[in-house]
Parts: structure tokens; sequence; C-alpha cells
């Protein structure tokens, strides 16, 4: 069974959704005012290592992510500037365009990690109409009060007002956890919607019952998340009598003292339920023991992998190697080790697939092959311990008693965890005929019999054909010089 370290409760809980096989799991996606560094994209990894896991479990996962395009101030809570009004001023551009590019940077980054697309991307200009009628089921309810910049939550009137981040309220004081506002009745309240000044120009603005303004940055995941799996999957009013709970809530640890703090807050005093049944999250990243800063010249982005000559797939190599809930520190000869790795495991898949295109080739071996599977079966469901599914991998990679031809097939298998593209690359290596590589193991074979008239003699044939063979530290690679 399935076993996830649930925030909310502090423990290592068995998985068992609301209506299985149906699991909703909403994510919190990124604020598109710039580049998103590799410890965003850490966090956007895991939430697809974490769905892979459970779609190797049999749940059928319907994910929802959002994408913060307005109402994300520069002090993460209610005071500061939109960090999309900022964006926009520092290159000169529209927040429109702003948010445009750096959502299909994200969007390509994504696709470099190998990680499976949402099933809906929820953007948060397209659902102003949801927060607002949020606001109003709120506001019904006796918990928001207006002051001079905005509507705010009243925290003192819901009981367990930080559960999940363990807040000592009344112990805290005005400056302690947020900046203070002028006018707010409490330290924890926090703002629903934010009015724009009079003497100054949003290009994000919205009418709205209280006055022109945009919505709150943790207003928008309650609203998303509600409309999309509020209702087994239906898009049904969050605030009606059907409205239920979201199995799965996902994002940085970074969200746990505010922003999910406060989305757990407006959204259990709108439906009167609990409003997610597990929480996941993931740590945050180091660079050389360090946290990252563009002052300190260590604030590193998919572009800063790349131009070093690195691909994104080494990068998730690397994140596989720590524990979700560990604090990971990237250092770039660490990723240089992943790289190495990678192309390791790559060619030992091109091996076992040259030695098991002919039967003949391959000695009956005893079998140790559902050891493996079910150490790694464990290994994933004991809250997602992919470290050690990724040692069990080398030590069966290693082990002499099992085929090759099973270590292909166990490989591929446990890539739909690990997600690597490893399957990817075997389609493409399809395109070498069968019988090349028939003679490449004939090569190999009478190389290692120290037969080396013979050899050259079948490398002399298989270049006659069209193609090389390189030998490498690594094994043997085969290709067409064929322009």
């Amino acid at each position: 069974m399935l076993k996830l370290y649930n925030t909310l409760t502090r423990k290592i809980e068995p998985f068992n959704p609301i209506k299985p096989p149906r699991v909703g799991m909403y994510s919190c996606g990124p604020t598109v005012y710039d580049f998103q560094h590799i410890g965003n994209l850490r966090t956007y990894t895991n939430t697809d290592i974490l769905k892979r896991v459970l779609s190797l479990n049999g749940y059928d996962v319907f994910q929802v992510m959002n994408i913060t395009d307005v109402g994300h101030l520069t002090s993460n809570e209610d005071t500061g500037e939109d960090k999309m009004e900022k964006g926009a001023r520092r290159e000169g551009k529209s927040v429109w365009e702003i948010a445009k590019f750096y959502t299909e940077d994200f969007f390509d980054s994504l696709k470099k990690l190998n990680i499976k697309p949402a099933n809906v991307i929820s953007r948060a200009t397209d659902h102003i109409k949801e927060m607002i009628d949020l606001i109003r089921a709120l506001e019904l309810k006796g918990y928001t009060y207006r002051i001079g910049d905005g509507v705010y939550f009243d925290t003192s009137r819901l009981r367990d007002y930080g559960k999940l981040a363990r807040l000592d309220t009344k112990g805290l004081k005005a400056g302690a956890r947020i900046e203070v506002v002028a006018g707010k009745k409490h330290p924890t309240d926090f703002a629903l919607w934010k009015f724009s000044e009079a003497d100054s120009h949003r290009q994000m603005e919205w009418d709205s019952p209280w006055g022109k303004g945009f919505p709150g940055w943790h207003i928008e995941c309650s609203a998303m998340s509600l409309k999309y799996l509020g209702n087994t999957f239906e898009n049904n009013n969050f605030h009606g009598e059907r409205s239920r709970t979201i199995d799965v809530h996902s994002g940085g640890v970074d969200h746990i003292p505010v922003h999910h703090t406060n989305e757990i807050a407006q959204s259990e005093v709108a439906t009167g339920k609990p409003f997610a049944k597990y929480w996941v999250h993931f740590a945050h990243l180091l660079v050389s023991g360090q946290k990252m800063s563009k002052s300190l010249g260590n604030f590193y982005t998919k572009d800063d992998i790349e131009n070093r000559g690195f691909d994104l797939l080494d990068l998730r190599y690397l994140y596989l190697n720590t524990h979700y809930r560990s604090t990971m520190n990237f250092t770039w000869k660490s990723i240089t080790g992943a790289k190495r790795a990678l192309g390791r495991l790559k060619q030992k898949i091109a091996n076992y697939k040259l030695e098991t295109l002919n039967s003949k080739f391959e000695k009956k071996k005893k079998m140790s092959k559902n050891d493996y599977q079910n150490r790694f079966i464990t290994a994933i469901n004991t809250d997602l311990n992919i470290p050690e599914a990724l040692a069990v991998t080398w030590e069966m990679v290693d082990d002499s008693k099992v085929t090759n031809s099973d270590k292909l097939n166990m490989i591929l298998e446990f890539d739909k965890v690990f997600g690597l593209g490893l399957g990817e690359k075997i389609h493409k290596e399809k395109t070498i005929p069968q019988e090349i590589m028939i003679l490449v193991k004939k090569r190999e074979d009478l190389r290692a019999q120290k037969e080396w008239a013979k050899s050259d003699e079948v490398r002399i044939k298989i270049e006659n054909k069209g193609y090389v063979v390189e030998d490498t530290e690594s094994g043997t690679k085969v290709k067409s010089v064929k322009t």
C-alpha cells in the first residue's frame, strides 16, 4: 500500500483517496513574472513523480495546476508591489506580454524535464469571477471586513486557523510574521481583494462589488481548485451542497506557513468541509550550501543548465538522488556526476538491446526478477523513496544472475516513475537494423575472446553496410555513416 507523509498530521499515512480509483490533485504552479529557477523545477519534478507513483498504483489522477499571472505581491503576503507589474516594468513590456513569455518558458521547462502535463492548467486571470464569488460567500458568512487598501479575511473567527503550519496565533505579534498593514485587525488576517490605488495605473484590474482592484494571491488557488476538483471533477458551484474535499494538494514547503494556511482557512469556511485530505510538500534546494540569490550569482535557471552543456534530464536524474522531504544541495560537480550516471544507464540499455536481439546470445540464468520488482515498489510506496528505488535499479543492473532481457524490461517499467525517457531512447535506436546489431554483438564476443583478427573482419562487414562502431569507456556504440 502506498504511504505518504501528510503535512497536516505530521505522519506517514496509508493513502486512501475519497473516491478511488479517482484522485483529485491540485498542484501550486508558477508566478510567471520571471524564469523559474532550479529549485522551482525540482518541486515540479517531484510533483510529477508523485503523479507517476499514484498512476503506477492504479489510480486515475486528475491534476489541476494554476498559473499565477496576477496578485502575487513581492512580500508574498499583503504588502509590496505585484510581482507581475514589477516584471513588466523591469523589461519594458506589458503585464500580458510578460505573462505569455514566462508561461511559455515554463511549459518548455516541463517538456524538457519530461514532466507530464496537468489535466487542467488554470490561469488566475481567467477565473476572476470565481474568485469574486468565493469572496462574496465568505462575506455572507461574516468572515470578511474592509479597510483602506482592500477586503480582508478575519482569521480570529476561525478556531483552527494555522493548523497546517501549527501556528501559535495567540503568541503572534504584528510584524512578527507579516508586515503591518494599517487597519488590519489581527496579524494573520490576509487580503482577499486589493483595491487599485487612485494615483497609479494598474494594467490588470477588474470591477468588483467592493471596488476596482485585483484578487489576493491566496484566493486564486482556492477558487480554481474548488471549481475543477470540488465535486468529483464536475464544475459545480464551489459553495454548493455537493462540494467535496480534494484528495491531494502539493507544493513547496515555503507555502506552508502563509499561502496554504490561508487557502485552507477560506476554502473550509466557504464549503464547511475539509479542503484537502493529504498535503504533500517538497523541500528547498540549496546551491553549494547557500540559498539561491541573484546577488550571490547562484540563481540558476533552465538556460544556465543548458548553456553549461547539460540536458534537463541530467538535472532530473540529479533530483532523483535526494528524497523530496530532504533539502537538496546542487553543485556543478553533482550534476556532472548525474550526467555520467544517466549516460551509463543509457549505454547499459543499448547493450541489453544488443544482447537480447537474438536469444542464442543470452545464456540461461537464475531469475531474481521478482525480488527487484518488489523492492522497487516497496521503495516508491514508502513515502516516495525514489533514492532507494534508484539504488535498487543499479543493484539490479549489476546483478549477473538477472537476464539482460529482464533487466531491460524492468528498467523500462521503473522509468515510468523515474521519467527519464529511457523508453523513448530505445524507440529511436530501432532505426539500426537487427542484422547490424547482431554483427556488433558478434564482434564484442570475439574481442572478449581476444580474437582480434576475426573481430576486425566483422568490423569491416559492419562498415561495408554503412555503419561504424566506436569502443568507449562506457561500452560499444554503433551509428550510421549515412547523411
